[in-house]
């Protein structure tokens, strides 16, 4: 046997442990899962738990897994465009249709992989082995910047300055409809929807603060280039506030119901800016991520 270690993210909060892990490792039944936790060998925090806890955000969970069913997670010879590395910390700029890190469906061609490629044994354990390096994650057809970590030292620093909302994010992305005021801030609660457990909505009951700040960069006759930066960082925040004021991204197939004339892979949303304070020397370091090419050609079109 041996023991595996997960800390929960926020797109996991609140699933049931059993749902949980299975989703976290898809070659394990969740019956299998609730047996072991019969037999008290998952814990979360330290302390064994019932088959109905729903996972917290920040829940360190470990359990012991038999090495037969474990996924292979192997390194990949994917090509990075790396926007900066040195012995702590690397920053990508992640292309559209990309996975961050292996999880049910996706245990190959995702960052991970890359990174394991790239950076081999030099990568963070603290998320377990199916996240190494990572700290934070963009969705898959988000583009831009993401930091992984090369050494705990480094992941427990990034960690905490995301936990303290003291990193720079600045994404880039084109709503639909012409927005009235050039600037504003949704300061609404996001967390789970109440019904699709998939998607995330504003929830004034069970949501966390989250804060976005927008402002106009371009105004097209139906559409607006804007940029946003994010004062925290919930999952889908930003894609969740701009069209809970009625104007969702273009592109975006979870969050909008409105038809894309474009011929377009998910949302119009690219994490350009990412600063943080070095680990190591405890200076500032702020990375861009150039716009992919299919965004700067559609700003082209409109």
């Amino acid at each position: 046997m041996e023991m595996f270690r997960f800390e929960i993210t926020e797109e996991l909060e609140e699933e049931r442990i059993d749902k949980c892990l299975s989703m976290l490792i898809d070659s394990l039944s969740r019956s299998f899962i609730q047996k072991l936790i019969r037999n008290e060998a998952v814990t979360v925090n330290g302390q064994p738990v019932r088959g109905s806890y729903r996972v917290k955000t920040d829940d360190i969970v470990t359990f012991a897994l038999p090495e037969s069913v474990e996924p292979d997670i192997r390194p990949e010879n994917i090509p990075l465009d790396i926007l900066y590395e040195d012995k702590d910390v690397i920053v990508v700029n992640k292309p559209k249709g990309m996975v961050v890190h292996p999880a049910a469906g996706h245990y190959s061609g995702t960052l991970v992989n890359a990174l394991l490629y790239h950076c081999g044994s030099d990568l963070s354990g603290i998320n377990g082995y199916l996240r190494p390096g990572i700290v934070h994650r963009i969705d898959k057809d988000t583009t831009g910047s993401v930091i992984a970590c090369k050494n705990n030292e480094a992941h427990q620093s990034i960690a905490q300055q995301l936990k303290d909302h003291s990193i720079t994010r600045k994404y880039e992305a084109i709503c639909c409809g012409c927005l009235k005021e050039d600037r504003g801030v949704i300061d609404k609660p996001v967390g789970r929807h109440p019904t699709d457990r998939k998607k995330m909505a504003v929830n004034e009951r069970g949501g966390k603060r989250a804060v976005t700040h927008y402002r106009v960069l371009k105004r097209f006759r139906d559409y607006t280039y804007i940029e946003c930066v994010l004062e925290t960082g919930r999952t889908h925040q930003i894609r969740v506030h701009m069209a809970s004021i009625g104007y969702p991204l273009l592109g975006d197939e979870v969050y909008s119901n409105r038809k894309c004339p474009f011929s377009l892979q998910g949302q119009t949303l690219h994490a350009k800016t990412l600063g943080f304070v070095h680990p190591s020397t405890g200076e500032y370091v702020e990375v861009e991520a150039p716009l992919p090419e299919y965004f700067t050609h559609l700003l082209e079109i409109l």
